[in-house]
């Protein structure tokens, strides 16, 4: 569970910079950077085992 939490996250984050750098799509790319970084903040304070 926590390997495919962190990969989401990460998959999250290629996105926004995607995002960010190709094109404007408003504010949900911000909304998938606060997933992304609420997502390893979890596996982080979880132990990431």
């Amino acid at each position: 569970m926590s390997n495919l939490l962190y990969f989401i996250a990460v998959l999250l984050i290629i996105f926004w910079l995607l995002g960010f750098f190709v094109y404007s799509a408003g504010n949900i790319i911000h909304i998938l950077l606060v997933i992304a970084v609420i997502a390893i903040l979890f596996r982080v304070i979880r132990g990431g085992r």
